[in-house]
């Protein structure tokens, strides 16, 4: 798959990019929860809160609900629950998506009306992003499986534009980045990251 390409079937990538966030929410120490993140208005604590109602929202709409039934930042996690809350919304989110005809529906969502299919490969871009944005906080070096970070950057592509970046959309504007920059890094620079920031 290019990176231009959406797949008919994203729900491989997704899970992929759902258990290296899992994995970098559960080895968030208690120690790290109120340092500063590459998302200027979250701390590492309301960072994890974001990724965590991420997974709800992905859950919820699949179910039909609306996605701001999901508050954005989740909260009311004990300091050292954010690996088990993680797991368990891992394990429902998947579950809902087994679902076949997820994929064709339409859904309404805050960034449109789209198919499943490619509402899930954006979700893999948000999800994807922001637990680099964790990782990077937190001193972490996940293992980035290409093949799912190139369905992120295919669904961030495809629906959010490199130009004419407004209030109205809630990403900085895309950094210019090496043509050899790795997937991850060309991701984040995107969504608006300098892939060198560091804590």
């Amino acid at each position: 798959m290019t990176t231009s390409t959406l797949p008919t079937d994203p729900r491989p990538a997704f899970a992929t990019a759902v258990g290296t966030a899992v994995a970098a929410m559960s080895a968030v120490r208690t120690d790290h929860l109120g340092g500063p993140t590459p998302c200027d208005e979250f701390d590492v604590r309301t960072l994890l809160g974001h990724l965590l109602s991420g997974l709800r929202r992905v859950a919820a709409v699949g179910r039909g609900e609306p996605p701001f039934s999901v508050p954005q930042v989740s909260t009311g996690v004990p300091d050292d629950g954010w690996g088990a809350a993680a797991r368990a919304a891992a394990d429902d989110v998947l579950g809902v998506w087994t679902d076949d005809a997820l994929l064709d529906r339409e859904f309404t969502l805050p960034f449109g009306t789209h198919r499943g299919s490619v509402a899930l490969a954006t979700y893999t871009g948000e999800l994807s992003t922001h637990t680099w944005d964790l990782a990077a906080a937190t001193g972490q070096s996940p293992t980035w499986d290409d093949d799912a970070v190139a369905v992120g950057l295919a669904g961030s592509r495809h629906l959010l534009p490199a130009e004419g970046r407004d209030e109205r959309i809630p990403f900085a504007p895309a950094v210019p980045v090496p043509d050899d920059a790795s997937l991850i890094e060309q991701l984040v620079a995107w969504q608006g990251r300098d892939p060198g920031w560091r804590r």
